[in-house]
């Protein structure tokens, strides 16, 4: 019977194969794959701006390249600089997100600006040692930047790029657990000090990054393309699909509510969520536990609800759990005015600046047209 290798167990591509060979020329021959077959029109390359170079890192957490780029250009258009932002409030701020998902980054993204302008002249800090030290800047973005932008010397470790030193190191066990981590952070930092001293610390960087997304991809990594191949520790070894190991199952919690899209004329009422919480400092439609509660809501209204006026229920997936959302789409009577803290009468022409999350964005679609028309169409 095997035996499966220790949780941060390395093993060797082979017998004669010491772990200090596999970190000889790997520096180097990422650098010579990245300039001839990576990415370079990204519009956040080639900057030496930390300012874009943070903007790009953050709203790439979690999300694809090809979504990001419009949600990037447009984000810079409204905040060309720091200081714009820093100077911008949240709720200025937090349309330019809305869509992307994981709302906290927007938030972490505006206190940071406030932060750097305040604490350090508009100015990032120039190691990522410092830049490590604001708010919403993990170990690996903070890196990122110091390489782009003041070509520090100083490794990154990024999701993708787990993936490549897992694999290429043949390193056991689930990236997220700490003891993995850290040891991967150790391969980074041994591979980084063998390399040679004039290293395109910019090239590297890029070249890490690109290879474990267009290279060394989670499904079907493409190894006979990839200029790690040779000592490739999963290759050799037929680990491929087996590294990284997944995250230990556990049960996704479910969650239930009830939303009232409540319209009358030219206006449909909203509520601005707390912070923190559920789409923090983003408009949502009136959120209840259950769908008991939202009717009684709207009885003290004077509305009774029917049938006729509920809609599709459907569920949205966030990191954590599920949430199982019923929709109500109800036309208010005329004189209604009341509302509670929080809520307000936005008006249908000023739907597309208000920052939604996307679930809510897509209710708005059961409007009555053309508002419903130009909400889906992004005018």
């Amino acid at each position: 019977m095997s035996v499966r290798p220790a949780e941060t167990e390395i093993v060797p591509a082979l017998e004669s194969t010491p772990l200090t060979a596999l970190h000889e020329n790997f520096a180097a021959r990422v650098c010579e794959w990245q300039r001839a077959h990576g990415r370079h029109r990204l519009p956040w390359q080639k900057t030496g701006d930390p300012y874009r170079t943070w903007l790009s890192e953050i709203m790439l957490q979690q999300t694809q390249v090809s979504t990001v780029i419009p949600y990037y250009e447009r984000f810079l258009e409204r905040f060309p600089t720091i200081e714009s932002l820093a100077a911008a409030t949240q709720d200025e701020v937090m349309p330019y997100w809305a869509g992307l998902g994981y709302y906290a980054r927007a938030r972490n993204l505006h206190r940071c600006a406030q932060v750097i302008v305040a604490s350090h002249g508009g100015r990032f800090p120039p190691t990522a040692c410092e830049i490590a030290e604001l708010p919403g800047i993990g170990r690996s973005t903070a890196a990122a930047i110091a390489a782009f932008s003041y070509g520090e010397r100083t490794p990154i470790l990024d999701g993708n790029v787990k993936r490549v030193f897992t694999r290429y190191f043949g390193v056991h066990g689930h990236p997220g657990v700490r003891a993995v981590e850290q040891r991967l952070w150790q391969l980074a930092e041994t591979a980084l000090d063998a390399a040679p001293p004039d290293l395109d610390m910019a090239a590297y960087t890029h070249g890490l990054m690109d290879l474990g997304s267009q290279v060394c991809k989670r499904g079907k990594p493409e190894c006979g393309v990839c200029p790690l191949a040779s000592d490739c520790v999963a290759k050799r070894l037929g680990l491929q699909q087996v590294l990284p190991e997944p995250k230990p199952r556990r049960t996704v919690p479910e969650r239930s509510c009830a939303m009232l899209l409540l319209h009358h004329n030219d206006y449909v009422l909203l509520e601005k969520q707390p912070q923190p919480g559920l789409w923090g400092g983003l408009w949502s439609l009136p959120r209840f536990d259950t769908p008991d509660e939202l009717a009684d809501a709207c009885r003290n209204q004077g509305i009774t609800l029917s049938e006729s006026q509920r809609m599709a229920s459907f569920v949205h997936t966030f990191t954590h759990f599920r949430l199982h959302i019923e929709p109500w789409c109800v036309e208010a009577p005329a004189g209604i005015a009341e509302t509670r803290p929080q809520q307000e009468w936005i008006p249908f022409t000023r739907l597309e600046s208000v920052a939604m999350p996307a679930p809510v964005r897509g209710l708005m679609a059961a409007l009555p047209a053309p508002q419903a028309d130009a909400l889906r169409e992004g005018r």
